[in-house]
């Protein structure tokens, strides 16, 4: 009998965290201090059943995606390398951070992590593990998945979340 409704599956478990500093800048001339949280991350994917599992995805291989997604950038300092007030240059082992050309920050290269993103904000945290989570999946070959959904929470209670659907 053919299934009529949608099914997806989510991931979150104690060990996708990340704790890591970020600051953000604001409109205007306006860029907060440094600070950090305690993030964390769901996952969720929608799609068909696979045929012979039925199963959407195996839930042990998204989990260790996941959970490397997040290590790679938990305990480290997020810096946006596509802000335009924020000039980030790596020198030697040192990563030197501008704003709006002033000097403000001199952090060891090993506690950097350095993303393509406009700014460290939550919401651009989710798009960028979505995307990651996507290219992995890609990369492996998942078929019949219809979209991905993040969410990362920066404070209980307080999250953003990104959704791509799939082609």
């Amino acid at each position: 009998m053919p299934r009529r409704g949608e099914f997806r599956v989510s991931v979150s478990k104690d060990y996708l965290v990340f704790a890591s500093a970020h600051f953000i800048t604001f409109a205007g001339h306006r860029c907060e201090g440094l600070h950090g949280h305690n993030y964390r991350a769901r996952v969720t994917i929608e799609g068909a059943l696979d045929e012979e599992s039925w199963f959407v995805f195996d839930f042990v291989i998204l989990k260790k995606i996941m959970r490397r997604l997040c290590d790679e950038i938990d305990h480290k300092v997020l810096l946006p390398l596509e802000n335009p007030k924020i000039q980030i240059a790596e020198d030697g082992e040192s990563v030197n951070v501008a704003y709006e050309g002033k000097p403000r920050y001199v952090f060891p290269r090993r506690d950097c992590s350095l993303l393509p993103v406009p700014n460290t904000t939550v919401e651009m945290l989710a798009e960028l593990l979505a995307i990651r989570v996507r290219t992995e999946l890609e990369t492996m070959g998942a078929r019949g998945l219809t979209a991905i959904e993040m969410e990362v929470e920066e404070n209980f209670g307080q999250s953003a979340v990104y959704r791509v659907r799939l082609p």
